[in-house]
């Protein structure tokens, strides 16, 4: 594990600095006074203690997973609700666990049934795109012994969930936010269904230095105040995902009221005047629930020192608001008329827009399986614009790093990828309009959102189908 080092010599720390010792000590203690009043701090805080408290249940979760003999375990969930076990996932290199977090129809077509048992994990226990899921789970499987639930106390989710009789429900710590959530049962179920030894992944999480941790995130948040506000994350290959979890837990907590840390999860080192370097170094799948932690109490410390409250997402919320607005004109027939651009065309378009201390964010609204075409585009855009680069799939990203990109500050180039046409004919059961019209209206929702806040955008289409659907842009 690489440790910062002392945040003293980065420039210009500001009048109210505390030592890193002080910061830690507070942060540990809910001293909510640590982030701008008003914040909701208050009702955020599980998070510090959760893994020691889960810790005394870690034998009967275990014992619990034991009695799920299904040979494919689909966990319906978004944002922080599903990174975390994704990373759990690929970090053991299992296939059974199916994280579904995605609107797209024929990734939603495609989801496992037989011989599956279905995990619907949700904070809000409302969420859009959870709802969606679940209806089109339970036409096809209408069996609450076949379904487990993790959510908070008193939502939408547990009130289903007891009205269709699943198999177990995990009431969650409401006082911790999703992207924070990961050693709560929203990240331990999951990896108790993985096989994981919950005690032992615990146990690294209860021997982090909470001291170290806070001094990180100190010296992340000065670096992005010297003006290296983009951080790069150099994960083991192994633990490629883990970068995408530290990627929506830092833009979404710190990308708001103007400035923001832009992550930039890679396997290989990328440098450049405007980049923070952290290099995380990973063995064994059991230290990621001490690197959860640590990267937790390294982002709260980020707000201290950015002077933000990093468990607010404001932007996520007006992006959720902008799709049900568009969604609902697209289902009375009316859908809004969007300028789109061919692939050959980004090229000249990114020349023409990126200027120094610029970063590009590509947003690709196609079905999971592209990951390396998506990922070799990204370096391409590294390569021919000199800015950092990121990349991910929506609807995800809209409950994440979306907050950075309409919040943060006015340094996003946004390219936007839809296919050309719908990538397989699929109702959402009830809802009056298909999974095809459902994405589109979040493409388009985000799309005007990022206008509405003067982000430069360009809408691309291309054919989902091809091979690589990327292979055709810069």
């Amino acid at each position: 594990m690489t440790s910062p080092s002392s945040v003293s010599n980065v420039p210009h720390p500001p009048a109210e600095f505390v030592s890193a010792q002080d910061l830690a000590q507070r942060i540990t203690g809910r001293d909510v006074t640590v982030w701008p009043q008003p914040n909701v701090a208050p009702t955020r805080l599980g998070w510090v203690d959760i893994h020691t408290r889960l810790a005394k249940e870690a034998a009967s979760i275990q014992a619990w997973a034991a009695t799920v003999t299904a040979s494919k375990v689909v966990l319906i969930g978004m944002g922080g609700s599903s990174l975390g076990p994704e990373v759990l996932r690929s970090a053991v290199g299992s296939a059974r666990l199916v994280v579904l977090d995605t609107t797209d129809p024929a990734t939603v077509a495609n989801m496992p049934v037989h011989d599956s048992v279905f995990l619907v994990s949700s904070k809000s226990g409302g969420t859009l795109e959870v709802r969606s899921l679940l209806a089109a789970a339970w036409e096809r499987v209408p069996d609450g012994s076949r379904y487990f639930a993790v959510t908070d106390p008193g939502t939408e989710l547990e009130g289903i969930a007891r009205e269709r009789g699943f198999s177990k429900v995990f009431v969650n710590d409401p006082d911790i936010g999703g992207r924070y959530s990961v050693l709560s049962y929203f990240g331990m179920v999951p990896a108790a269904l993985l096989g994981y030894d919950l005690t032992a992944l615990l146990a690294t999480a209860a021997a982090v230095d909470s001291v170290e941790a806070t001094r990180l995130g100190q010296e992340i948040a000065y670096a992005a105040l010297g003006g290296r506000d983009k951080l790069t994350i150099t994960v083991p290959e192994r633990f490629a995902a883990f970068g995408l979890w530290i990627e929506q837990l830092v833009a979404e907590s710190t990308g708001k009221r103007g400035v923001g840390v832009v992550p930039i999860p890679t396997t290989v080192s990328e440098i450049g005047a405007d980049r923070h370097q952290v290099a995380i170094s990973i063995h064994e799948p059991e230290q990621l629930g001490g690197e959860f932690l640590r990267w937790e109490i390294a982002t709260a410390a980020m707000g201290h020192v950015l002077g933000i409250d990093p468990f607010d997402e404001p932007n996520v919320t007006e992006s959720k608001n902008n799709t049900a607005r568009v969604l609902a004109e697209m289902a009375a027939g009316d859908v809004p008329s969007v300028a789109v651009a061919a692939p050959a065309d980004v090229a000249a378009w990114l020349s023409s827009q990126v200027v120094s201390g610029d970063y590009v964010s590509v947003q690709a609204y196609l079905p999971y399986g592209s990951e390396t075409g998506l990922e070799a585009l990204r370096r391409r855009i590294t390569h021919q614009t000199g800015a950092a680069t990121t990349a991910g799939f929506g609807p995800r990203f809209l409950h994440s790093t979306g907050q950075l990109h309409k919040g943060g500050a006015n340094n996003i180039v946004a390219i936007q990828i839809v296919p050309s046409g719908p990538t397989a004919d699929l109702e959402v059961p009830g809802a009056g309009y298909d999974f095809h019209t459902l994405i589109s209206a979040q493409s388009i929702g985000d799309l005007q959102s990022l206008q509405s806040h003067q982000r430069r955008c360009i809408r691309v289409v291309v054919d989902s189908s091809a091979v690589d659907p990327f292979a055709d842009i810069c």
